[in-house]
C-alpha cells in the first residue's frame, strides 16, 4: 500500500494466516511487525531493505514463531508492549525494548505511536502509522478485528478491552482511520464505529 511518503506491504504467513506487516519509507529502514511464521517468506518480502526494528504486538505463541530467527537474520531492534515483554522473551529466547501507551517507536526518521489495549494479552500493543497525507493506519494485532474484538477469556478482560479499545482509538480517531488486525481483512474505524454497542452487549 502506498500512503505517499510511506509504503505499508502486509503478508500472510504459516498455518493460522497470520498478517505481518512492513512500514517505511523507500530510501531508508523499515519496521517489520509480528514475525508470526515463514521465515524465508518474510526475507523474501523484506528484499534488500534493511530492517532497523522489529515489533510483536503481543505474547501469543503464534505471533512469534520466527522471531528468534528473524531476529538473528536482521539484527533489528526487538520490542513489544512491556507487560508482554517477559513472556516473549521466555517464549523466544530474545531480548525486547517494552513500550507502552505514549511511546514513540523510532526507526531512521520513521515514527509510530505506541497505544496500549489491555484484554487479549496483557501487554497487547496497536501502532499508530501517521502519513503525511491520508488517513492514519492503525496496526491493531488481535485486539481489533473487522466485526468485533479478540478473544478475551474472562468478563474482566473483556470489560478492560473494550473500554481501552472505545477510549484509546474509537474516541480518538475519526472514521477513515484504516485499521489493520492480525489476522484477516483491513477495515475502517468508520465501518466498524456503529456495531460497538452490539460488541458490549454480546461481549466479544
Amino acid at each position: 500500500m502506498d500512503l505517499g511518503d510511506l509504503r505499508l506491504t502486509k503478508v500472510s504467513v504459516g498455518p493460522t494466516d497470520n498478517n505481518a506487516y512492513l512500514v517505511g519509507r523507500a530510501d531508508g529502514p523499515v519496521v517489520l511487525v509480528d514475525c508470526a511464521a515463514d521465515a524465508d517468506r518474510l526475507t523474501e518480502v523484506i528484499g534488500d531493505r534493511t530492517v532497523g526494528v522489529i515489533v510483536t504486538t503481543h505474547r501469543h505463541p503464534d505471533h512469534v514463531r520466527v522471531l528468534g530467527e528473524m531476529a538473528a537474520r536482521t539484527g533489528a531492534h526487538l520490542i513489544c508492549g512491556e507487560p508482554d515483554r517477559a513472556a516473549i522473551e521466555e517464549r523466544t529466547g530474545t531480548r525486547q525494548t517494552g513500550v507502552w501507551d505514549g511511546d514513540v517507536i523510532r526507526c531512521g526518521d520513521l515514527e509510530l505511536g505506541v497505544i496500549g489495549l489491555v484484554g487479549h494479552t496483557p501487554g497487547s500493543i496497536a501502532l499508530v502509522v501517521s502519513p503525511a497525507a491520508g488517513p492514519v493506519q492503525l496496526l491493531t494485532g488481535d485486539a481489533i478485528f473487522p466485526g468485533g474484538l479478540g478473544r478475551t477469556t474472562s468478563p474482566a478482560d473483556f470489560d478492560s478491552l473494550f473500554t481501552d479499545a472505545t477510549a484509546k482509538v474509537f474516541d480518538r480517531f475519526p472514521d477513515r482511520t484504516a485499521l489493520h488486525p492480525g489476522h484477516g481483512d483491513s477495515t475502517t474505524l468508520g465501518r466498524e464505529r456503529p456495531h460497538l454497542d452490539e460488541w458490549r452487549r454480546r461481549g466479544w
